[in-house]
């Protein structure tokens, strides 16, 4: 997957803080100063963290809570991949002109290891997707529960940490090296799996078909298993449009889920694809933006000689 991409530096006009926590007056310590402070200078605020924490920074807030929008993480960001395009970017691009200040933590202990590597490419994507631009981004990491591991990636992917009331600059800060580690090959399905092949837009219309079946089968609601329709078109036309030669559908369940992957002969050598709207004047890349705004994971791995996007779609 090719990094060559700009990522912002501890001097860029936009700013990512890591924030450390240990228990719950840290945190407060750490969130509502950063929010009082947005709303005395006139900005606009986006509070985005699992509802626990939301409800504590509500509460701590008291009457300026009225000021800030809020967005419960568990449900706007359980697909790391929805995050920057109908979460950060949304916020910020509604605010023209304007510094938004957001306070986003995607990452939680609740986290499952499927859910994880897409989570530290999010915040390491992050560096890129707003390089240049005036917003300030705070993400809490708590130091008490997560691992040695997601704290170690915390230092690479933010350009500035912050810890008990000290602010400095990450030595280790390295997103694209982030990026790159977590694009590794998906993990092999544990049980059975229904393969379909496809080689024409002609195919369309029958891997639908098998998509809703297999959704039926896991228990799927109708409109959840009209979303999965739409985003197995989606990638099934990338890879006819831009692999050329078809591929291959993989579907299968595992506990309350139902997955679906998609593998061609393609090469994404964008890693912001999927992340940031396109122009509105673009005829197309809006494919994988669909499908992260669909689905509750989507984990992609691409190397030189193929690319597979998986999807999870929870009943």
């Amino acid at each position: 997957m090719s990094t060559a991409i700009q990522v912002a530096t501890a001097n860029d006009t936009f700013v990512h803080e890591g924030l450390f926590y240990h228990d719950d007056d840290d945190y407060l310590a750490g969130t509502v100063p950063f929010v009082a402070g947005a709303l005395a200078a006139g900005e606009p605020v986006l509070v985005a963290v699992p509802g626990p924490n939301l409800e504590r920074i509500r509460t701590a807030l008291g009457p300026y809570a009225a000021g800030v929008r809020f967005a419960d993480m568990t449900r706007a960001g359980r697909n790391p991949g929805r995050i920057i395009p109908w979460v950060l970017n949304a916020f910020i691009t509604e605010h023209p002109g304007r510094h938004p200040y957001i306070i986003g933590e995607p990452i939680w202990a609740g986290r499952s290891a499927d859910e994880y590597p897409a989570c530290a490419q999010h915040e390491a994507l992050i560096n890129a997707a707003f390089t240049g631009r005036p917003a300030t981004i705070l993400c809490p990491y708590d130091a008490s529960r997560l691992t040695a591991r997601v704290l170690a990636d915390a230092h690479a992917t933010h350009p500035i940490l912050v810890e008990r009331g000290a602010r400095r600059p990450s030595p280790e800060y390295a997103p694209l090296d982030i990026v790159a580690g977590y694009n590794r090959p998906l993990p092999v399905p544990d049980g059975p799996v229904v393969t379909r092949e496809f080689e024409d837009a002609q195919a369309l219309a029958a891997l639908r078909e098998l998509v809703a079946a297999e959704g039926r089968l896991v228990g799927l609601a109708g409109d959840r298993i009209a979303d999965l329709q739409i985003a197995i078109t989606e990638l099934a036309t990338n890879s006819l449009t831009h692999a050329g030669t078809g591929g291959v559908v993989r579907v299968w369940r595992t506990g309350d889920e139902l997955v679906c992957e998609v593998q061609d002969r393609g090469k994404l050598t964008n890693p912001m694809a999927g992340r940031l709207p396109p122009p509105p004047t673009s005829p197309g890349g809006r494919g994988l933006l669909i499908v992260n705004h669909l689905c509750d994971l989507v984990r992609i791995h691409a190397d030189d000689d193929s690319c597979t996007v998986r999807m999870h779609f929870r009943r």
